[in-house]
């Protein structure tokens, strides 16, 4: 979805959200990911300023203090960046793929069922449209984000995943493997979250 994203040419306007409409967006969230509930208020805190980037193609980029949180295409479902996800990474469900699958994922295809039924692959209970987080067999992190197709029961020889954000696409503030972020644990004790 961020390939070969520029500024300049893919951003068309940046508009700062009134509280309604913060309030809106929050509730849609919580409806959409209910284990952000308890860090909601340390992803969005309440004082600073919430923006929505518009760009081509319909997609709106959810901004808080200038760093890009979530994103949605059109008036669609809200999906966190991979920064996001890598500071809270339960807040979406894990599917696992095996290591065979990881060049192909990053190059931004589509998971077929093979790559999530196999041997070193993980395969967790979660319905068709679900947001999900693509981890990979050793790794830590995620490798992107995605939307199961079809529930885990129903997988065969179709795209499992449809991939909507992948680790190397060049969006400036998306690309996470260039700085490193502190991951957050649940149940732990947020006091600052810096990126210093």
């Amino acid at each position: 979805m961020f390939k070969k994203f520029d500024e300049k040419e893919n951003v068309s306007n940046c508009i700062q959200l009134k509280t309604s409409v913060i309030k809106g967006i929050k509730n849609q969230l919580l409806d959409q990911f209910p284990d952000i509930e308890s860090w909601l208020n340390h992803i969005m805190p309440k004082k600073d300023p919430v923006k929505i980037v518009r760009c081509h193609e319909h997609i709106e980029i959810l901004t808080v203090n200038g760093e890009l949180l979530f994103f949605r295409q059109r008036e669609g479902p809200f999906y966190p960046t991979l920064r996001l996800l890598h500071k809270y990474p339960f807040i979406l469900p894990h599917q696992q793929v095996d290591k065979g699958a990881i060049k192909f994922v990053l190059s931004g295809a589509n998971i077929m069922c093979p790559g999530l039924t196999s041997p070193g692959a993980k395969l967790y209970p979660s319905a068709s449209e679900t947001v999900v987080a693509i981890m990979a067999e050793g790794k830590q992190h995620a490798l992107c984000v995605g939307v199961m197709k079809m529930s885990a029961e129903d997988m065969k020889e179709f795209s499992a995943v449809v991939i909507a954000h992948v680790m190397f696409e060049e969006c400036p503030e998306c690309v996470s493997f260039i700085t490193p972020v502190k991951t957050v644990v649940p149940g732990s004790t947020l006091v600052l979250i810096s990126q210093d």
